[in-house]
């Protein structure tokens, strides 16, 4: 049996609660989220290496042309990239790595790994997404202006996904998740070794 981790993609408005859901989700010991490469300016409660690996212009440059990133992508005037070493690692180890990222970054993933799981998580509404949005006190009215109209355009991509999450309760949001991962891992491309050995 291939006991090699599942590849989950989640994406999602600002303000659907990815951070929140991911973060209740690698409680689970089988979830390890890759920690994403950006030249965005940390929040006040980010720690370099822990929620982001935070990089100048240059320095996210240079990834990219040393082919260090499996997938990148621009956000809102910053660059958001995924490290590619930590990912084949831990999925070889038999975890399941999530990655949190933007629907561009999304379709590059799969067009890599075909078999990685796509997740578009959805707030219940988009007046609860305004409510969040402003709830966080940390961006200005331009710029949650700015992250309303892109939830808009990114909603569009919802058909290009494999599963949709409605995130209306965060712990109900993470079962359903797991929930994915557990079909994943029962897909039958995951056991053409076990059709070799009975033949």
């Amino acid at each position: 049996m291939n006991e090699k981790g599942i590849l989950m993609v989640i994406s999602g408005p600002s303000g659907s609660g990815k951070g929140t859901v991911v973060s209740c989700l690698t409680e689970n010991t089988d979830f390890v989220i890759s920690i994403s490469a950006t030249t965005r300016q940390p929040r006040d409660y980010e720690e370099n290496g822990v929620h982001y690996f935070f990089k100048t212009l240059d320095e996210f440059g240079d990834m990219i042309n040393n082919d260090e990133l499996l997938e990148w992508a621009s956000f809102c005037g910053n660059y958001y990239g995924t490290p590619k070493a930590y990912v084949e690692e831990k999925l070889a180890e038999g975890k399941n790595v999530i990655l949190e990222i933007e629907v561009q970054g999304a379709h590059q993933i799969k067009k890599l790994y075909p078999e990685a799981a796509l997740i578009f998580l959805v707030p219940p509404s988009k007046e609860e997404l305004m409510d969040r949005l402003c709830g966080r006190g940390t961006e200005d009215e331009d710029t949650i202006t700015r992250r309303l109209q892109r939830a808009e355009e990114e909603i569009k991509f919802l058909p290009d996904y494999d599963y949709v999450v409605v995130n209306d309760y965060v712990d109900k949001a993470a079962e359903k998740i797991m929930d994915i991962a557990k079909s994943e891992k029962m897909r039958s491309y995951r056991y053409k070794n076990m059709v070799e050995a009975f033949e």
